[in-house]
């Protein structure tokens, strides 16, 4: 695996007087899926906010290659290709999937480009394509993640920051969105991945990370990690 896309040293977050992040550090190299697992609450979602521009640290780093992105806003930390799909997914209901798309793609000027990343799309996403006048409020939730992940790559991510992908999704579902998640991988884009089901998580990513109130309790590559008995008996429900 080549050298890290992102650093992050020593992170430090505050929701008022609650510590969320207890100084986290992680690395994400280029071209590979890393992902952070760890119950709820742990902190998961507050990495992603924080990388994102959303949330400021008290104390810590975010570099993405070599460059501070603290205090950065957060529409211009997707200028620089850090680019998140939220939990939830965050569509907009009432506008059609292609104009959702289209959205993704809001700060860019090349129109071909555009273009060319919208066919993508719905080759990654075949129901997308024959979906693409309906209104998203109309999709199922499978779509609807489809969606949220459509509209996130028409933004051209070179890190891609996915917040619990296969919530509420059926397992049929699950299995899409993670083989499609290897695709994006395959054809050149590092992905951070937050979930909940650990088991696919630590399958499909190169290196993971378990986070419990707020700190790193173990890291390292992600089928050591999946072997490890304590994630076994805390996130994998195996008696050990």
């Amino acid at each position: 695996m080549s050298s890290s896309l992102l650093e992050v040293k020593d992170l430090s977050v505050f929701y008022g007087s609650v510590q969320a992040l207890k100084g986290v550090s992680l690395s994400v190299p280029k071209g590979s899926i890393v992902c952070l697992i760890g119950a709820n609450g742990a902190g998961k979602s507050t990495v992603l906010r924080t990388l994102s521009g959303l949330k400021r640290p008290s104390a810590g780093q975010v570099l993405l290659e070599g460059r501070s992105l603290v205090g950065v806003p957060p529409h211009e930390i997707v200028g620089l290709g850090v680019v998140q799909c939220p939990e939830g997914r965050g569509i907009f209901p009432n506008l059609t999937v292609e104009e959702n798309l289209d959205l993704g793609a809001y700060a860019r000027k090349d129109p071909k480009g555009i273009q060319g990343d919208l066919a993508r799309a719905f080759d990654l996403f075949p129901r997308l394509a024959e979906r693409r006048a309906q209104t998203a409020g109309t999709l199922s939730g499978g779509e609807q993640q489809m969606l949220a992940i459509g509209r996130a790559l028409l933004a051209r991510p070179q890190l891609l920051l996915l917040d619990e992908p296969s919530l509420g999704l059926a397992p049929q579902v699950t299995e899409l969105i993670f083989e499609t998640i290897r695709r994006i991988n395959r054809e050149g884009t590092t992905l951070l991945l937050v979930e909940q089901n650990a088991q696919m998580a630590l399958e499909v990513s190169h290196k993971a990370y378990v986070l419990e109130t707020g700190c790193i309790l173990l890291e390292g590559e992600a089928s050591r990690v999946l072997s490890d008995p304590r994630v076994k008996q805390a996130y994998l429900g195996e008696a050990v």
